[in-house]
This record gives C-alpha cells, structure tokens and sequence, in this order.
C-alpha cells in the first residue's frame, strides 16, 4: 500500500488509492453489466475523454464566474473545522468528486495557522462502503489522531454517499480503537443530507464538471477481484491527459481569492435541513412516477450529479429549471453532443436533473 499523489502536489493531496491497468468497456456495455446485476458499477470503467476545446471553455468560464464564490465557501468551512478541532485536522476526501475540495480546504486551513493539516483522498463505494485500509494507514501508519480525522465530500443530492459513510463508519467504531466522528462537511448540500455544510444552492461547481482533468489524473474508485485484502481500492492514472490537465489550476484559480473573502457560517443539523431533505425526496418522488423511472438510482438531481451522468453513465432525458442559465450551459452542450432531450421542468426546486436510461436485461 503505496501512497500516490496522482498530478497533485503532495502538500495537496494523498491518493490512498492503487493505481492498477483494467480493461475498458463501452458505456452501453458497462450500463447492461451494472444494470443486469452481473458486474457491480465499481468493477467497470468506460474511457474518458479529453474535453474539447469548447467545452473546457466553458469550464473555465464557470472557475472564472465561481472561483470567489467558492473561496468564501471553502474559508468558511476551514474556520468551522478549525474551531471544532482542537486536534490536528486530517481531511479525508471522498474520491474523487471530493478530492479538489479536500485540496482547496488543505490550503486554507495552512493560511490559519494549521499547518499541521494533511488531506488524504479515500475510495468510498455505494453498497460496498469505504476502504478500511486507508483509515487504518492514515491512523496507523501516518500516525494521525482520530480525533482530528474530518470527511469531505464536493456535495450531497439523494445522500447516498451520505449514508454509505454513516454506515461504514458505525461499522468500523464498532470494530476498531479508534473511533471516528460520522460527520460529512460538503461544499453544497442540496438534499439536506450532509452534517456541514457551506451552502444548500445547486449550482456549477466548476471542479464538478470535468472528470480526471480536475481530479489529479485519476479515475472514479475501482473494487474488482484484482484488488487484494490488504490493498487499498484502486484507480486508474491517465498519466496520457497530462497536457489537458486543469487540476493545479483550478486550485490555483480558487486560492488566490483567500485573502479577499470573508467567511461566513457554515450550515450545520437543523431543521430547515430537515425539510430540505423531505422537499428533495417528495420532488424525487414526483419524479419517479411523472417519468416512470424503472430504478430510483436513476435519477440523479442537482448540476453534478446530472453532469456525472452525461459525462459517463447512459443517459435519456435532461430536466432543466431554466435551459438559458449559465450553470446550465455545459449541461446543454453534453446533451447536444449525445443527443438526450432536454425538457424544461420550470417549478424544480434544483437546476438540474438527469435520468438514466434503462437497459434490456
């Protein structure tokens, strides 16, 4: 078990992932794997693409339009874990979506004094939960306190990755010394499923719109048979998408706003979020019987979420508030290129929503 910094600098970013060789398959063909049940989707990786030219226009479009926007909100949650932890703070970010979070937060706690913050990005996987050797080796061999151990995520929509880590950390502080605090700290919370949060709007965090470009190079977390009991989960390095790399930049972009913003409050268990997420599961509802969704994990809502899955799952339909919108721009041109349709759902309480298609099994 090696760490890795994947395109990071190591004061940025660990990768406690193994970065391992896996054999492709198409997006349809990996849709009727995962969907027929005979592959689970962490088995199965579908090739990324370098952005073209105008769609990393428009991502950098959306870091010029959010970097400040995002500075605040990164401050603000930096004072928040700064104050809760008088321990030396350790970031464990969610790969990958929560690994240039964790690298921006890593850098804004130093700016407070904290200079001995570390950011460590781990494998956590629906239905298969988080990477037990990592926690081991970040508290045991990297020596770092429990106690200071905080989980960070880019945002929440459903609170499925949510849940996962409740439960994967219920299941280790039954089983382990050590015991470590549940809390999720994400930079957006539209579904009200997260325990810290900086915001509850969906909106287009730029780090959410691309895939390995913005992610240090990696991939999504990968557990197939390939992977030992004593290795961490495992990645794919595109060591080849060097020249595209937007990972460095964008923190760069983000950071040097630190100084300008101030920090505000951060959202913590209410219940105002109580009632955001029994709005999100009603509207979840609605549309699950409106479009007569086959699988409720089909429906994935909010601006990255929706991104996520134009981006590398099998989509059919795009929802959107309001198509003229600039968080919605890159959506529009995703769904052109694959020729989705695009509906407008006015009344959404998000901007976005994406539907997966349902295959034949």
């Amino acid at each position: 078990m090696t760490p890795f910094t994947g395109s990071y600098r190591a004061e940025d970013a660990v990768f406690l992932l193994k970065p391992m060789r896996l054999d492709m398959v198409d997006v349809e063909t990996k849709e009727h794997l995962i969907q027929s049940g005979q592959r689970h989707y962490s088995e199965l990786l579908a090739p990324e693409k370098i952005p073209d030219p105008h769609y990393l226009e428009l991502f950098e479009a959306l870091t010029a339009r959010y970097a400040p926007r995002l500075a605040a909100e990164i401050v603000s949650l930096a004072h928040y874990l700064s104050a809760s932890r008088p321990a030396e703070i350790t970031l464990v970010s969610l790969a990958r979506a929560g690994t240039p979070i964790g690298a921006l937060l890593v850098r804004a706690l130093r700016r407070l004094g904290r200079d001995d913050a570390r950011h460590y990005s781990v494998s956590i996987i629906r239905d298969r939960g988080i990477d037990e050797n990592a926690l081991a080796f970040i508290l045991r061999q990297e020596r770092r306190q429990a106690a200071g151990v905080a989980f960070v995520d880019g945002w929440t929509a459903k609170g499925v990755i949510a849940e996962e880590l409740r439960q994967a950390l219920v299941h280790w502080n039954a089983r382990q010394p050590e015991r470590l605090e549940q809390s999720l700290h994400v930079v957006s919370d539209i579904g009200g499923a997260a325990e810290v949060a900086a915001t509850f709007d969906d909106y287009a965090i730029p780090g959410g719109i691309l895939n390995a470009t913005v992610s240090g190079l990696t991939s999504r977390s990968i557990l197939n048979a390939s992977i030992g009991p004593d290795d961490f989960h495992g990645c794919v390095f595109y060591g080849e998408f060097a020249p595209h790399d937007r990972s460095n930049w964008f923190l760069d972009q983000v950071t040097r706003y630190f100084g300008q913003v101030e920090p505000g409050p951060v959202q913590t268990p209410s219940r105002e979020q109580w009632l955001r997420r029994r709005a999100m599961n009603a509207f979840l509802n609605r549309l699950y019987l409106r479009y007569q969704v086959a699988d409720r994990n089909f429906i994935k809502p909010g601006v990255a979420e929706a991104t996520r899955v134009l981006l590398r799952r099998l989509p059919y339909l795009l929802l959107l508030r309001d198509p003229d919108g600039p968080d919605v721009e890159h959506l529009r041109v995703l769904a052109s290129d694959k020729r989705i349709p695009v509906l407008v759902e006015a009344e959404m309480p998000i901007q976005a929503v994406a539907l997966i298609k349902g295959v034949a099994r």
